[in-house]
């Protein structure tokens, strides 16, 4: 289904259907603060491997990011950080970062593999906010790719609702996306890295 929804006036009924789908091992199609994302909730193994199929990956071998509401639940997956490690995720988010961290066992068995590391989501985006307001668990995503070779992100909900409507439970309307994905900063050795210059300019004093 593609639903319709506002970042100014979210509606309480809406999000229930979403949240509701997600609980239920459903897969959307979202927008976030840079370009629309494709997600499940961490908790579902049939929606990673959905989520997986789709992209063509596989699902122990995939690069997802974790997306939370807020920075309380984020230990529950990474090791524990420094308190300059912990300045620039709190200086920086919610906004249009990746952070890559050294993650914990829970990941490892989440995915049965020996990842050592996660890349970590909070957008600045209501609608993607009050989703993941409801949810008991943080969102397994990945970005919608565009195959035309110029346009490298699909922007129009509609266009993504033609192209996905038979491969995921819920296309979700939020107007046009951002054509530029996320600013990518690898955290693991203590030193922000630029891994990938997107949308955001990291913020570190």
């Amino acid at each position: 289904m593609l639903l319709k929804l506002y970042a100014e006036n979210t509606n309480p009924k809406d999000i229930r259907i979403v949240t509701e789908c997600l609980n239920d091992g459903g897969v959307i199609i979202y927008p976030t603060d840079t370009v629309y994302a494709l997600g499940c909730s961490i908790n579902s193994r049939t929606g990673i491997q959905r989520v997986a199929n789709i992209k063509d990956v596989k699902a122990d071998k995939a690069d997802f990011s974790f997306v939370f509401y807020d920075l309380s639940h984020i230990s529950e997956f990474t090791k524990q950080f420094d308190s300059k490690v912990f300045k620039i995720l709190k200086r920086n988010l919610p906004g249009p970062f990746t952070f890559i961290v050294d993650a914990n066992n829970s990941i490892a068995k989440l995915f049965k593999n020996k990842k050592k590391t996660l890349g970590i989501r909070i957008p600045d985006n209501a609608i993607c906010s009050a989703i993941l307001a409801q949810q008991d668990a943080p969102l397994i995503s990945t970005s919608i790719h565009d195959e035309d070779e110029v346009i490298e992100y699909t922007t129009d909900p509609e266009l993504i609702y033609e192209k996905y409507k038979n491969q995921v439970d819920i296309v979700i309307d939020g107007g046009f996306g951002h054509n530029e994905a996320s600013t990518v900063v690898d955290l693991t050795d203590g030193n922000p890295k630029i891994v990938r210059q997107g949308i955001g300019d990291l913020i570190l004093h």
